[in-house]
């Protein structure tokens, strides 16, 4: 059986604080990857707070967060999965009901999810070497973005 290695034990005590923030963003709609990383280090380094946990949260029920190497290819990548799931010329109820025609919006947002939590040590965001956070707008026209970055640690 393999087993993994388990490292020493960080421990760092003191009054918790949650501080909230929002990163604002403009999207252009369509399944556009924003790369947010910065701007959420940004938040981050005006707490103060050295431990602890990030949480990023796209309100609405079109965008969604995730992390990915934020590089063309993996963009295009990414792109294309959603346009296979979830097409946008499928039917969709939501259409039906509403007339929006975003209802593949809805499902890929859906299927990506809201909301990302990153381990926050020694002030930094723990992502790897090469992993960035992301919003995607799945909605059908650009749009005015914010994402809600809550820290809460010590």
């Amino acid at each position: 059986m393999d087993r993994a290695n388990v490292r020493s034990v960080r421990q760092r005590e003191g009054l918790v604080r949650v501080v909230t923030d929002e990163v604002e963003l403009q999207t252009r709609g369509n399944a556009h990857i924003v790369c947010i990383t910065d701007g959420v280090s940004d938040v981050l380094a005006r707490t103060g707070l050295r431990d602890g946990i990030v949480t990023v949260f796209a309100p609405g029920a079109t965008g969604a967060v995730t992390t990915v190497e934020f590089e063309p290819g993996v963009v295009a990548d990414l792109q294309g999965l959603f346009d296979a799931i979830a097409p946008p010329g499928k039917r969709y109820q939501h259409n039906i009901n509403n007339g929006d025609g975003n209802g593949h919006s809805h499902v890929r947002a859906g299927l990506l999810g809201p909301s990302l939590t990153v381990p926050l040590i020694d002030g930094r965001l723990a992502l790897g070497r090469w992993q960035e956070i992301v919003f995607v707008d799945f909605d059908a026209r650009p749009r005015s973005r914010r994402v809600v970055v809550q820290v809460m640690g010590v």
